[in-house]
C-alpha cells in the first residue's frame, strides 16, 4: 500500500502514470480507506485467524487477497477524466485482457454505489465493474489526490471471499467468481499479468523495483482508525 501511494505522489508531481501487477504475501484482508472497520469487523475473530489486514489508501470495501491478482494505476486525472470515465476505461482494458483468454468478460451497467460500510467490495456490481455471467470477476477502488489519481482493483483468479464474511459482525452475500472457474483450469499469476501488459495500450511506466516506502500502513493505528 505504501508502495502504491508513492506512487500517486508521483503521479501527481510529475504527471507520470504507473500500472503496477503485484500478489500478497501472506494473504492479507484488506479495508477501505472511509470503511467503518471497527464496526463492521471482528477484530477479536480476525487476530485468532492469524489473518494479516491492512487499510487501503484507496476507497472500497473489504477485499481478501490470497490467490489473486492485485493491479494498481496512478496517473493523472487528466488522462483519464472524471472518475466514471477513468473506471470505465481501466476495467474496459482489463475486460480486453481477460477475453484473450478466454473470458466472457463485460462491464456492469451504472448504477447507484452503497453505502460504504455495506460489505465486502465484491457483494455486488455497482456499475462498471467486469463481470462474468453477471458475477465480479475485479473488485476495484479509487482515491483522488491533487491532480491524480490511485485505482487499485483485486483480480480473483481462484478461491473466494468467504473469509470476509468469517469475520463480519453482519456477513453479507458476495455475487463473485473467479477466473479458474470461469475457465474449468487453474489460471496463474503470470499469465494473467502477461494479458493485460499485452492489452495496454498506452504507455505506462514500467515498475521493476518498488520505490521507497512509508510505514503508516503497517501501523494498527491506521488500520483500525475508524
Amino acid at each position: 500500500m505504501a508502495f502504491d501511494d508513492v506512487l500517486l505522489q508521483d503521479a501527481d508531481r510529475t504527471g507520470r502514470a504507473t500500472l503496477r501487477l503485484y500478489r500478497w504475501s501472506p494473504p492479507c484482508l484488506s479495508f477501505g480507506r472511509n470503511e467503518p472497520a471497527r464496526s463492521r469487523y471482528d477484530r477479536a475473530a480476525i487476530e485468532r485467524r492469524g489473518l494479516a489486514v491492512v487499510r487501503r489508501p484507496t476507497g472500497g470495501r473489504a477485499v481478501w487477497h490470497d490467490a489473486e491478482l492485485t493491479y494498481a494505476v496512478a496517473a493523472p486525472v487528466a488522462l483519464f477524466g472524471t472518475l466514471a470515465e477513468s473506471y470505465r476505461t481501466i476495467h474496459g482494458r482489463l475486460a480486453d485482457a481477460l477475453r484473450t483468454l478466454g473470458v466472457r468478460a463485460e462491464l456492469a451497467a451504472p448504477r447507484r454505489a452503497p453505502a460504504v460500510g455495506a460489505g465486502p467490495c465484491f457483494a455486488s456490481p455497482v456499475g462498471g465493474e467486469v463481470l462474468v455471467d453477471g458475477k465480479k470477476v475485479i473488485g476495484s477502488a479509487q482515491v483522488r489526490r491533487g491532480t491524480a489519481f490511485l485505482q487499485h482493483g483485486s483480480i480473483l483468479l481462484d478461491g473466494s471471499q468467504d473469509v470476509i464474511g468469517a469475520v463480519s459482525h453482519q456477513p453479507s452475500a458476495v455475487s463473485a467468481t473467479s477466473l479458474s472457474a470461469v475457465l474449468g483450469r487453474p489460471v496463474a499469476f503470470n499469465e494473467v499479468a502477461e494479458a493485460i501488459l499485452a492489452a495496454w495500450d498506452t504507455p505506462f511506466t514500467v515498475l521493476h523495483r518498488p520505490p521507497p516506502s512509508s510505514t503508516v500502513f503497517s501501523d494498527p493505528a491506521w488500520t483500525w482508525r475508524r
